[in-house]
């Protein structure tokens, strides 16, 4: 039994793909990360980011937090933030679905929408202000090291454990990268051979939680040494496979971990043996008012 809602974070299922990998030479794993207690793997930095912040001083009960965010890290923290008592406002563009926008509402926190034409940049700018004129603390999920660390001490043991350490290649969407991050740093310390597998939208596609930054909004976190292959993935594919987890594979999810799922069958299908893992971010019940599964 569990005594406090924290305690659910982390400790997620891992499915093996029965239909969709065609390869049987290959293991395709999906972690599902939706079992999360705020049902993304977002729970994971957020926790860390807010606990590590309040026991360095860093953050009071009297501070006024603030964070832009695309989604699942808003859940998070607003989750998180409820419990601790702390005041959050969290800054995201006007065309993010509804469910999210009123899930963080749900938590309690303080939603501000930001125009849809200056996509998360511009919430990052706006969050940014609030910083520098108004005394806000930004958690800052782009550039604070307590994101990554959180993969690194509970996603990556977690992977390496569940597949008896025989793990050859990890396949992660890449958005703030946290999740990257912590997991490549933790599985190359158990083996370095272990082939680390980012996935990126082709050039003008939009595909929620996966980024390709410019470069001066790169995450500070960001070290592309800790990446072996980058496999882009078209708005189509992750759409189609996002529609094709759910129908074949019972793994109702969001559309980043269709594009992760794309990349990893991808993947598969050139290998002559190996175990994959993938990430399944998020569920998709947060995505039922846009028109992924129309």
């Amino acid at each position: 039994m569990s005594h406090n809602i924290l305690d659910l974070i982390g400790n997620t299922p891992m499915v093996e793909s029965k239909v969709l990998n065609q390869n049987p030479n290959v293991k395709l794993y999906f972690k599902l990360e939706g079992n999360n207690p705020g049902g993304s793997v977002k729970d994971r930095p957020a926790f860390n980011m807010i606990k590590s912040g309040m026991d360095r001083g860093e953050i009071k009960t009297t501070s006024k937090l603030i964070e832009a965010t695309s989604g699942n890290t808003g859940i998070a923290l607003a989750m998180i933030a409820g419990i601790y008592g702390l005041d959050i406002e969290l800054v995201m563009p006007e065309n993010s679905t509804k469910e999210r926008v009123q899930t963080m509402r749900a938590y309690g926190a303080k939603v501000i929408l930001t125009p849809t034409d200056v996509g998360i940049e511009g919430a990052r700018d706006y969050a940014e202000a609030k910083v520098k004129d108004e005394g806000y603390i930004m958690l800052n999920q782009f550039g604070n090291n307590d994101n990554w660390k959180s993969h690194y001490q509970t996603t990556g043991p977690e992977i390496w454990k569940d597949t008896a350490g025989n793990i050859t290649h990890f396949v992660s969407s890449m958005g703030t990268t946290g999740t990257i991050m912590g997991v490549s740093t933790y599985l190359k310390e158990k083996a370095s051979d272990i082939q680390i597998v980012g996935v990126q939208p082709t050039d003008n596609a939009k595909i929620p939680g996966i980024r390709k930054w410019p470069q001066e909004y790169l995450p500070k976190i960001f070290d592309p040494k800790k990446v072996d292959q980058i496999i882009e993935v078209s708005e189509m594919d992750a759409t189609k496979m996002t529609r094709q987890l759910a129908t074949k594979e019972g793994i109702f999810a969001g559309m980043s971990s269709g594009g992760a799922a794309a990349a990893a069958l991808r993947l598969a299908r050139t290998l002559k043996s190996g175990v994959i893992v993938s990430i399944v971010c998020d569920r998709g019940d947060r995505y039922l008012s846009s028109e992924l599964f129309e």
